[in-house]
């Protein structure tokens, strides 16, 4: 049972509702993330900008959902793996990309991303020279950190708050 409410439209806050709509109209429904973010306009919105910002990024879908799995798995947010396993396959990752993206070992992308959330940012000068000679360009080197930085605000907030799941759950 989760710890912090998941909130509906009728029970948001005034400045939640209409970010709470243009979720639903994109998604077909408000996930319990969303619902219990809603608690913060102000968090909900900076998230929502900041996501939709990241859309526009040097990653492509599958690269930003590569990031999530692997710093949902460092960060064991059950909730974000279950809903970016999810939205992997959508971007065109097979089951066996989603494993191995999980535990950073998909590609230099997954790699970084477990380094980075795994150490806080603090990476060996390795990692980085490993990234590059993979061709990773600085732009996308600083892709990968906002999407770690995104995600952990949402891996964070579902573990704190436990969030009810309601994306289909993953093996472990």
């Amino acid at each position: 049972m989760s710890r912090i409410t998941h909130l509906s439209l009728e029970q948001a806050p005034e400045a939640s509702r209409p970010l709470l709509e243009g979720v639903k109209k994109g998604l077909g429904r408000v996930p319990n993330l969303f619902a219990t973010l809603a608690h913060s306009p102000a968090a909900l919105g900076g998230y929502l900008a900041l996501n939709q910002a990241l859309q526009k990024s040097s990653l492509s879908a599958a690269e930003r959902e590569v990031v999530a799995l692997a710093a949902s798995q460092v960060n064991a947010c059950d909730y974000c793996l279950a809903a970016h396993s999810l939205f992997a396959g959508k971007a065109g990752l097979t089951g066996q990309d989603i494993r191995s993206a999980r535990d950073g070992r998909l590609n230099a992308v997954a790699t970084l991303a477990w380094q980075i959330t795994e150490n806080r940012g603090q990476i060996a000068d390795g990692y980085l020279q490993a990234a590059r000679d993979a061709g990773l360009s600085d732009a996308k080197i600083v892709d990968i950190v906002a999407q770690v930085a995104a995600l952990t605000l949402t891996n964070y907030l579902n573990n704190v708050a436990r969030t009810d799941l309601d994306f289909p759950a993953v093996e472990a």
